[in-house]
């Protein structure tokens, strides 16, 4: 017996030496030189399974959509006529930005910034005394709404356009350095202060080492190495969607294929779900029920004592109503939020034939090169820890064809080049300051809660009706890692059949 058991051994053992032996390193196609071999020079192929999902984001498949109205305009602002785009496949939070999040967030400032610099944490905090009115006793809500733990599964409100954009950048870096942490390159570090904190572009560039538990192998010297960008380990930056990203994630169509052998969508929404009503119609428990947070009528934002139509005054904890077909919660009512576009009228819709502006379209582009030395390094840090950039000029862009400048806000609407100009403080509202906002809030009527719908807000203004949710650009494959488009939809027909 031990002899047999000996020789099963021994078997196996030589199994697996000549499977070791015959498995080939893989090699060029165009050069046929080795990837990944020290003896061969050690350029580097990565083994590369996609994009790795980040904490709280659902991956938005792509597509195309009729952007614009579905309703009736009864503001008559004809400020988001119909016309068909298509959007790349992109991740977007599940749900708004928390109070709890924010907090976090000022936490760390305070931790990191807090005795150096104390007006960095002073710039990020909400404005409370959004909750003021003159005749309205909102007191109570100005002291408790963001920091009270009675609150802290409620949208963060009182944050500003320029407010959400830092903290997005913010949640980029503690996002990757957490990765780094649990692939156990970094090792945790608490001790973090003023320009010696981690930062995702400032670690690339090698302005930044962090506390090294054990680096990747460098087959180019056989040394050790930090990670790279190629590497394909760090994700993209968290950012605030596009208008675009916002209305086609908010629809969601995904829902209305009739079949995922063709193209086909039974029917448009006005809402982020099916029908004219905003109440839920299948004959079950929650028949009759509310499908968001939001005012029905003069005087009532929730209903009856007893028989709470939304069980919300104010704004209802991230969770409370059902997703829409891509699994986000409150595209519709609760708050409105900011989206990462500057405001106009005509949307991007000017001469989108001739300019592209059918993918992906998307209005504040401000274009902006990493400042560099005279050995072409990028310069060092500033005092917080980060890259300095610089925006590119017209000089620098003159021998481009695609662009010509930098800044491009106002690019056919309203520079030199436009048949529309803006007498800004003057005969309208509308500047480079202002950013649409989308959704209807828990203080607005159900007309607003179509994705349709668009209005604006200056970027350093806040509201208590105004919330924030991030996105992150899709790298690879539009229909994810493991090509699951037809696989959503039959998960989802499932779900219905149930």
């Amino acid at each position: 017996m031990k002899n047999l058991l000996k020789l099963s051994f021994l078997l196996v053992m030589a199994s697996g030496l000549l499977l070791t032996s015959c498995k080939k390193k893989e090699v060029s196609q165009t050069t046929g030189w080795k990837y990944n071999d020290q003896k061969w020079g050690g350029f580097e192929k990565r083994d590369y399974e996609g994009q790795e999902t980040g904490p709280n984001l659902v991956l938005i498949q792509g597509g195309t959509f009729l952007m614009g109205q579905t309703e009736q305009d009864v503001m008559f602002d004809w400020n988001n006529v119909p016309r068909r785009v298509t959007v790349s496949s992109f991740y977007m939070d599940e749900t708004e930005v928390r109070n709890i999040d924010y907090r976090e967030y000022i936490y760390w400032l305070s931790r990191v910034f807090g005795e150096t610099y104390p007006e960095v944490v002073k710039a990020a905090l909400p404005d409370t005394l959004v909750w003021r009115e003159e005749l309205a006793y909102n007191e109570p809500l100005v002291r408790t709404y963001f920091r009270h733990p009675s609150f802290d599964e409620y949208p963060v409100v009182g944050v500003n356009w320029k407010q959400a954009t830092q903290y997005a950048k913010w949640r980029t870096d503690r996002v990757n350095e957490a990765i780094l942490i649990k692939r156990g390159i970094l090792n945790p570090n608490p001790d973090q202060k003023d320009a010696d904190n981690f930062n995702t572009e400032a670690y690339l560039a090698g302005q930044y080492q962090g506390d090294v538990r054990k680096n990747l192998k460098d087959l180019k010297t056989g040394g050790e190495r930090p990670v790279r960008f190629e590497d394909g380990i760090l994700l993209p930056e968290y950012r605030l969607p596009t208008e675009a990203e916002w209305e086609y994630a908010a629809l969601a169509l995904v829902g209305n294929l009739t079949s995922e052998k063709d193209e086909n969508i039974s029917d448009r929404r006005v809402y982020p779900w099916d029908g004219h009503t905003v109440r839920y119609q299948r004959r079950d428990r929650y028949h009759g029920t509310m499908l968001a947070n939001f005012k029905r009528g003069h005087g009532d934002y929730m209903g009856v004592a007893g028989n709470l139509n939304d069980a919300a005054n104010i704004p209802a904890p991230v969770r409370t109503f059902m997703p829409n077909d891509f699994g986000l919660y409150n595209m519709a009512g609760n708050v409105s939020e900011w989206t990462a576009d500057v405001y106009r009228p005509m949307t991007t819709l000017t001469l989108q034939d001739e300019e592209g502006q059918e993918l992906n379209p998307y209005r504040g582009n401000v274009f902006m090169d990493i400042e560099l030395d005279e050995d072409g390094k990028p310069v060092e840090k500033d005092s917080l820890g980060r890259l300095r950039y610089v925006e590119v000029t017209a000089d620098e862009a003159a021998s481009r064809e695609n662009y010509k400048r930098g800044n491009v806000l106002n690019y056919l609407d309203g520079d030199k080049e436009s048949e529309v100009q803006y007498n800004t403080g003057i005969s309208t509202l509308i500047s480079d300051h202002v950013r649409v906002i989308k959704g209807g809030s828990w203080a607005d009527r159900a007309y607003w809660l179509s994705p349709g719908t668009r209005r604006f807000r200056d970027e350093n203004h806040a509201d208590r009706t105004l919330g924030f949710r991030c996105a992150m650009t899709r790298t690879g494959s539009a229909a994810g890692n493991d090509d699951s488009g037809g696989k959503r939809f039959k998960a989802k027909k499932r779900k219905r059949r149930r």
